[in-house]
């Protein structure tokens, strides 16, 4: 055979097995990815016409994030935001909408005091979304249910779900050392409050729009 194909033939095999790699490196990655984000990893891809974008997108979530200073909330200041929120939860009773708004706000005194930005919505959801991938939507469906009640546009029921998702990101933000050890804690604790407090408003008139 002339030294010409055995040129050929190894070129071919390198090439052959560099696409093997670099398929094997794909897959590694979208399962470290799809292990990370959990439920985020789903949305995203979903959201997207590429996987690969998409996924380039959670990586620079990663990279984003790890230039910030993320640090857990002190003992001292934790004991100030639970009292702040059982006002919150008190307050929901006769003042839905107002404890919505107040809600809002102290999540995100409570990012700011953790480290994420808050200067923009988005940006933050998917800053916050490396660190609590499972209870970002949380977070995202509460804040539309806020924008919605600056006009008076949404139900009591939907402020009653808005407080039980905020309380789920609060939860996780709160805990000791900055991250729960459970992933679903957060989502879990938020299922306790949900068959609690947030249930003796159900019987209240649906509050729509106002």
């Amino acid at each position: 055979m002339p030294t010409w194909s055995w040129i050929v033939i190894a070129a071919v095999v390198v090439i052959v097995l560099a696409l093997v790699a670099w398929a094997f490196l794909q897959r590694r990655r979208s399962a470290a990815l799809q292990e990370r984000f959990g439920p985020e990893y789903e949305r995203t891809v979903g959201e997207s016409d590429n996987r690969r974008a998409a996924e380039s997108n959670l990586l620079d979530r990663t990279r984003r994030r790890d230039r910030l200073d993320i640090k857990p909330i002190p003992e001292s200041e934790r004991a100030r935001y639970w009292e702040e929120w059982r006002v919150v939860q008190a307050q929901f009773v006769d003042e839905p909408y107002g404890a919505v708004g107040v809600a809002e706000h102290l999540l995100q005194r409570v990012m700011a005091a953790r480290g994420y930005p808050v200067e923009d919505f988005d940006d933050q959801a998917e800053l916050v979304s490396v660190d609590h991938p499972r209870v970002v939507e949380n977070y995202r469906a509460a804040h539309s249910v806020y924008d919605r009640s600056q006009t008076r546009g949404a139900s009591t029921e939907d402020l009653r779900q808005a407080l039980v998702n905020y309380r789920a990101l609060f939860d996780e933000l709160l805990a000791r050392g900055g991250q729960d050890d459970d992933p679903g804690a957060g989502r879990a604790r938020g299922e306790r409050y949900d068959n609690g407090v947030g249930s003796a408003d159900r019987s209240r008139n649906d509050g729509g729009a106002q």
